[in-house]
């Protein structure tokens, strides 16, 4: 254990075998972080002063988003340019939080969007756009969200992607559904969102043993705590049945979980803190 910042603790695992081949590639992969900007801040720091990161990629899987103590902080670091220039290439992908908000302020199902988001702790992002403009009473719009965010947060938020896809590894938020072929799975529309959507997806993909015709997956968006209960595994973060979890609970447990994966290995960065 290392420590990255005042209150924060870094973790390194060993370097773990995972049938992962990445074409030669380091990539350095970043789970939920739930408005855990201290952690995501340790984190980047850590990736940025290893010698691998001069030739390495950055990919955010995505929910940076509501529930803990700074989205906004979050949202800053991962849209800082400074990442651009310092990886060969940052991917933001789409967690279902980011997908819920930006439906939210300009779609066709934003009604329906706000709707299934506020059920989910979005009002804790809506508060902290209030809070952050002294406009304590208006509604969220993509005017509220430019005021608190700014321009560069908003532009990459209006440009996320929903997976990609290095060597024989798929970086996804949620996962893949194994009833359906994964380039059509992959596929759904970002206007759907919900049931096995790959942004939503959990228990069918977590449950299953039988592979995803030959990808790797490598995914967020379900706990430590419900992860277990639906996969049986003690621990969600080791490589098992041809996927790996990068949610560590965040801003319940104050643990971000990310890793840094190269081919035939990874191993686990956590970084601890308050939430």
């Amino acid at each position: 254990m290392t420590v990255a910042a005042e209150g924060i603790t870094l973790e390194q695992s060993d370097w773990r075998e995972a049938p992962l081949s990445l074409g030669g590639e380091t990539i350095f992969a970043i789970g939920d972080v739930h408005g855990c900007h201290h952690q995501l801040a340790a984190l980047l720091e850590h990736f940025s002063a290893l010698p691998a990161s001069r030739a390495a990629r950055l990919v955010f899987l995505g929910d940076l988003i509501c529930r803990g103590p700074s989205s906004l902080e979050a949202l800053a670091l991962w849209a800082a340019p400074e990442l651009d220039a310092r990886f060969t290439h940052v991917h933001r992908l789409s967690g279902n939080h980011e997908q819920l908000l930006m439906l939210s302020i300009g779609s066709d199902v934003a009604g329906a969007a706000f709707e299934k988001w506020i059920i989910m702790d979005g009002m804790t992002f809506v508060d902290e756009l209030r809070r952050t403009t002294g406009r304590a009473d208006a509604p969220l719009t993509r005017d509220l969200l430019l005021s608190a965010a700014g321009n560069t947060v908003v532009d990459r938020l209006d440009h996320l992607q929903g997976q990609v896809r290095i060597g024989n590894t798929v970086f996804v938020h949620g996962g893949l559904d194994p009833s359906a072929d994964p380039d059509a799975h992959l596929a759904a529309p970002f206007t759907q969102f919900g049931g096995h959507h790959w942004a939503w997806i959990n228990e069918p993909f977590l449950r299953w043993r039988g592979g995803f015709g030959g990808l790797m997956v490598v995914h967020g968006h379900t706990p430590p705590e419900k992860h277990r209960a639906m996969s049986g595994y003690p621990d969600p973060h080791v490589f098992q049945h041809d996927r790996l979890s990068l949610d560590g609970g965040s801003a319940v447990t104050g643990i971000v979980a990310a890793a840094q994966i190269e081919d035939g290995r990874y191993r686990l960065v956590t970084a601890h803190g308050p939430t």
